[in-house]
C-alpha cells in the first residue's frame, strides 16, 4: 500500500525538534492556559484566553472544520462571507500556519474534508459547491442547485462514496463528484437549514421545524421523518454515537436557545428524549425575564461524547447529555459565536467569533474583527460520571 502522502497545500512547515506541546496528549497547557500572546489590553474578545488562529476571515465566520485522522497532524478550514474559504496548519505547540485559500463568488456557508484528507468541499450562496483538491490547490464545480447551498457532507459508504448538499431550493442533491448531474435528488418539504451526516445515517432539519432522517446504506434514502421535538426556528444539527460508535440520535439547537436531544430508536422516548435552555442571559432556572439568543453550533466530542454549544451570547457551553449536567461555560466574548468543531482526537475545541446577525444590521460594525480561538479540549469535555 502507498504511504500516505501529504497534500501539497499540507505539507508541513514545522522544523527542529518537537516543541512544546500544547495539543498532544501530554499537554503543557492548562486548561484555560494561557495564552502565548499575552493580552495585555483589557480588551474582551479574548476573555478565554485561548488561541488566536492567524490571518483570521475578514467577514462573518460560517463554519469550522478540522481534517480527518488519516491526515497526520491537525488542519482547519474555516468558510466565511467573505467569499472565501481558508486552511492552517495547527502545530502542537498551538501556533498556526495560513497555508492557502480558496474563493467562491458568493458567501461559504458550509465546509467538509474527504474522509483521506485529500480535498474540502465547500457550498456556497453563488449556487455551486466546489471540490478542492489540495495536492493542485485547484478547486473545481462539482454541484450546482437553484439556490444558496447550506450544507455539504462527505459520505464514504462501503459501495460508494458521494458528496450530500443541501439547499435552499428545497432539495437534497447526492453527487459523484466526476460528474456534473446527481445521483439522486430528494425532495425537502422545506429550505435545508441545517444537517448532519454519520454513517450509515443523515439528519437535516429544515424551515418550518421540518426534520428528516436518512438512512445511507446501499442508496441514500428517507428513513423517518420526525414532528420536532422544538417549537422555534431549527439552526444546527449533530449526530450522537452509542458506546460501540454507531450513530443513535442526534442533538438539535434552534435560535430559541434550547438543544433537544432525540434518539432514534429509545427503550423509552418519553423518557429518553429531552429538550434543555442554554444560551440565555442570567441563568436557565429564574422566573425573571431573560434574553434569549440562538444556538449556533453544535460539536460532539469524538473521545468521551459529551458536547458543545456556541452562541449568539458570546458563550460556548461543554454538556454531559447522559449524567444531563453542564461541565462548563466560558466568560461572555464580545461578540457571537458563529462556529465550532473538535480536532479528530478531541483534544482542540475551535470556536469562531463574529457577527451573526442576529440583532439585525444596526449591530454589525464592519470595524470589529473576526477571531477563531483554539483551546485545549482534552480534560474539560471528561463526563461528570466516569465508572
Amino acid at each position: 500500500m502507498a504511504l500516505l502522502r501529504l497534500p501539497a497545500v499540507l505539507a508541513s512547515s514545522s522544523s527542529g525538534p518537537a516543541r512544546m506541546s500544547l495539543f498532544g496528549s501530554t499537554s503543557g497547557f492548562g486548561t484555560g492556559g494561557t495564552s502565548m500572546f499575552g493580552s495585555t489590553t483589557a480588551d474582551n474578545h479574548n476573555p478565554m484566553k485561548d488561541i488566536e488562529v492567524t490571518s483570521p476571515p475578514d467577514d462573518s465566520i460560517s463554519c469550522l472544520a478540522f481534517s480527518p485522522p488519516t491526515l497526520p497532524g491537525n488542519f482547519l478550514i474555516a468558510g466565511s462571507w467573505a467569499n472565501d474559504v481558508r486552511c492552517w496548519e495547527v502545530q502542537d505547540n498551538g501556533q498556526t500556519i495560513p497555508k492557502a485559500q480558496q474563493m467562491h463568488t458568493g458567501p461559504v456557508l458550509d465546509g467538509c474534508w474527504s474522509d483521506d484528507g485529500s480535498k474540502v468541499f465547500t457550498a456556497s450562496c453563488d449556487k455551486t459547491a466546489k471540490m478542492w483538491d489540495l495536492n493542485s490547490n485547484q478547486a473545481i464545480q462539482i454541484a450546482q442547485h437553484d439556490a444558496p447551498v447550506k450544507t455539504i457532507h462527505w459520505i464514504k459508504a462501503p459501495n460508494y462514496s458521494c458528496v450530500m448538499t443541501g439547499s435552499w431550493d428545497k432539495t437534497l442533491k447526492f453527487w459523484d463528484t466526476r460528474s456534473p448531474t446527481p445521483m439522486m435528488t430528494l425532495q425537502l418539504p422545506e429550505r435545508c437549514y441545517c444537517a448532519d451526516v454519520v454513517h450509515p445515517m443523515a439528519a437535516v432539519a429544515t424551515a418550518e421545524r421540518g426534520l428528516i432522517v436518512y438512512q445511507l446504506e446501499n442508496q441514500p434514502s428517507e428513513f423517518r421523518r420526525i414532528e420536532s421535538p422544538l417549537k422555534h426556528q431549527h439552526r444546527c444539527v449533530a449526530i450522537f454515537k452509542d458506546k460501540v460508535n454507531k450513530p443513535t440520535g442526534f442533538a438539535l439547537g434552534s435560535i430559541e436557545g434550547r438543544v433537544a436531544i432525540h434518539y432514534i430508536n429509545p427503550p423509552n422516548p418519553a423518557k429518553d428524549n429531552f429538550t434543555f435552555k442554554c444560551h440565555r442571559s442570567n441563568g436557565t432556572n429564574t422566573s425573571a425575564p431573560q434574553d434569549i439568543y440562538a444556538v449556533n453550533g453544535i460539536a460532539f466530542h469524538p473521545v468521551h461524547g459529551t458536547l458543545a454549544t456556541v452562541g449568539s451570547d458570546g458563550r460556548f457551553s461543554f454538556w454531559d447529555k447522559d449524567a444531563r449536567t453542564k461541565l462548563k461555560t466560558s466568560e461572555q466574548l464580545d461578540q457571537p459565536i458563529s462556529a465550532c468543531c473538535f480536532n479528530h482526537n478531541g483534544n482542540i475545541f475551535a470556536y469562531a467569533s463574529s457577527y451573526d446577525w442576529s440583532k439585525g444590521h444596526e449591530f454589525y460594525n464592519p470595524q470589529k474583527k473576526n477571531y477563531i480561538f483554539l483551546r485545549n479540549a482534552a480534560e474539560e469535555l471528561k463526563p461528570r460520571n466516569k465508572k
